[in-house]
């Protein structure tokens, strides 16, 4: 059962299976999969399918089956409440041709569970307490089902059952099922990810096709995403120490590269660099946000100590409140409008004298769908960054969706804003 150490039985391939209607119809976004699918990476555990299958107990019957022809670990997620409609250990059981139990330990748990809430343990409760034939539980903190893991030693397969609500299965997984199932893996995969800015897919893809070609273990691989590019380093190894190593020093030799000059970090977001590079020098920074609407105060406020950075945000959307709150030139505008490098200018400027702070960000730009002119059209945007009075200014011509171009338009600007603090740093060591 649970404790029983099975040494000959390899987890080498997994599926995910997740189970409800809402994730079909797009209702809830299928955050499970991707939480479930980084796990299984770092545990060394390959996937070459995921599914995702309605309330429907026939189709799930026949998606359970397909599954453990052709992996050692299925993962399930979801229907394991109360309700009919939660089907999933019944559709496990005929699937495998076993009957539904009911266990002792899950009847406990539920009645604790509801005894806590102050509610009545219900006839359709007993639907959380019963498991398949032969099946144990990984025991639930967070919610009222308990998880399922079920051996099945003839054909050497385990599957295993989870509630589909996040904040139940992440923390779950990694207290309950992942130390159960290590015991049957062969090895670790470890990652780093080089995050890069300011150079696109097809130019990494060229300046390193050879040496991705050449890596094997550890392997390179890019990948794209909102205006960044993510290089990720792996390795499979017997310990995470010794794959640690062996992508340090593939690591190591990418910033030895011509691509080492894009690398803003290492396993860390652009907001994130951002504020430990402000931590470290004691600066301060403010931002000046037309069309982002809040965006990059957003990015930097989700970065736990943020505080100690950040002295505020203006978002200054009209022309006025440019000019009344940031002390933008109404000349400047009138005579280059407010989408301009000069009025990035001024405003990066002016947050920086408004709030007293070392490093200011502005933003203004044609997010569209409507605005712009022949010379600049939706998705113009000039960022700008002053940093103790030295100021620059990009211009950006960006294309997509409103929310694509705001949320580019963001990350160009704290790329700007990393860039500068760290050629600020520089320029004081040269003198």
């Amino acid at each position: 059962m649970k404790g029983q150490k099975r040494k000959n039985m390899k987890l080498k391939t997994a599926e995910i299976l997740c189970v409800g209607t809402e994730l079909l119809i797009g209702d809830i976004v299928n955050t499970n999969a991707a939480f479930l699918s980084g796990r299984l990476a770092e545990m060394g555990i390959a996937q070459y399918h995921q599914s995702v299958v309605g309330d429907n107990e026939e189709r799930l019957e026949e998606a359970v089956q397909t599954a453990i022809g052709r992996c050692d670990l299925l993962i399930l997620t979801g229907g394991l409440g109360p309700t009919y409609d939660d089907m999933t250990k019944r559709a496990v059981a005929r699937a495998l041709g076993l009957d539904c139990i009911a266990d002792d330990n899950c009847t406990r748990h539920v009645q604790a569970y509801c005894a806590r809430r102050g509610t009545e343990f219900r006839a359709c409760d007993r639907n959380q307490c019963l498991l398949p034939r032969g099946a144990f539980s990984f025991c639930n903190r967070w919610g009222s089902a308990n998880g399922v893991g079920l051996v099945l030693p003839s054909v050497q397969k385990i599957v295993v059952m989870l509630p589909g609500p996040p904040r139940e299965t992440r923390p779950m997984f990694d207290t309950e099922v992942r130390p159960y199932l290590e015991q049957f893996t062969d090895g670790v995969i470890v990652s780093r990810n080089l995050n890069l800015a300011g150079i696109g897919e097809p130019a990494v893809e060229e300046l390193l096709s050879a040496q991705m070609r050449a890596a094997v273990n550890p392997s390179i691989a890019p990948y794209c995403t909102e205006g960044e590019v993510r290089l990720r380093v792996s390795a499979r190894a017997d310990t995470r120490e010794a794959g640690e190593r062996m992508c340090d020093r593939t690591v190591k030799e990418l910033l030895a590269t011509e691509i080492g000059k894009y690398v803003y970090g290492v396993d860390t977001g652009l907001a994130q660099a951002t504020v430990t590079e402000l931590n470290r020098r004691g600066w301060h920074i403010a931002t000046a946000e037309s069309c982002t609407g809040g965006l990059i105060s957003a990015m930097l406020t989700a970065v736990p100590g943020a505080s100690r950075v950040l002295e505020g945000s203006f978002v200054t959307y009209a022309d006025r409140t440019k000019q009344c709150l940031l002390g933008v030139s109404p000349e400047t505008i009138a005579r280059h409008t407010a989408v301009s490098e000069q009025t990035a200018r001024e405003m990066a400027q002016g947050v920086c004298q408004r709030l007293s702070c070392e490093v200011g960000i502005s933003v203004t730009g044609y997010a569209g769908p409507d605005g712009g002119d022949a010379e600049n059209p939706v998705g113009t945007v000039f960022v700008g960054v002053c940093v103790n009075g030295k100021t620059d200014v990009e211009r950006h011509a960006l294309s997509g969706t409103r929310d694509y171009i705001r949320t580019v338009a963001a990350k160009r600007a704290l790329s700007l804003a990393l860039r500068a603090i760290r050629s600020a740093d520089t320029s004081e060591d040269a003198r």
